[in-house]
């Protein structure tokens, strides 16, 4: 299988990463591929709302920065991972960023391709994933029709259960 791993973190070595880490290394011993993309080391500008995309861009957005190189991962992937510490109720500004240019790869529906979707988080309050999940929920598993690889969360910096926990379901794929 093909997996798409869209890193939010900031923090290299923090519990975002390491969950990221735990799904890498046993996605690639079951013989998946795996593709990530750091978005808050890269540069994504935010969605324009020009709507060149859905017009003379015929599903190409209209901005040339390093959101052209996820373009062309999702445009064959079969499970997207979706990663993140939890800011403010909701995943890094980062990836919301990139999510939000997905307008034109995605919309109006995926490629036939990506089936499946992931996510982890990380805070430091168990209690925090409210608007996390809600985008999870409605946008990739309502919207798009993905099927549910798994909601991770880990709170406190306590990362070894939830760490089995994603080697488990990496190793169900």
């Amino acid at each position: 299988m093909k997996i798409t791993i869209l890193n939010g973190s900031p923090r290299p070595q923090g519990c975002t990463a390491e969950m990221i880490r735990a799904f890498t290394d046993e996605a690639l011993k079951c013989g998946h591929t795996v593709a990530e993309f750091d978005v808050c080391r890269m540069n994504i500008k935010g969605c324009l709302a020009c709507e060149y995309c859905h017009g003379k861009g015929a599903g190409k957005c209209v901005q040339q920065d390093d959101m052209h190189k996820i373009y062309a991962e999702l445009a064959d992937t079969e499970m997207l991972v979706l990663a993140s510490p939890i800011y403010y109720h909701g995943i890094s500004g980062q990836l919301k960023c990139a999510i939000d240019r997905f307008y034109s790869a995605l919309y109006p529906k995926a490629p036939e391709s990506l089936k499946y979707v992931s996510m982890f988080l990380a805070s430091g309050d168990k209690d925090q994933y409210t608007g996390a999940r809600f985008s999870f929920d409605g946008d990739f598993l309502g919207y798009l029709g993905l099927e549910d690889k798994g909601f991770f969360t880990c709170a406190g910096g306590r990362t070894e259960e939830v760490t089995e926990s994603i080697r488990e379901m990496a190793r169900t794929l």
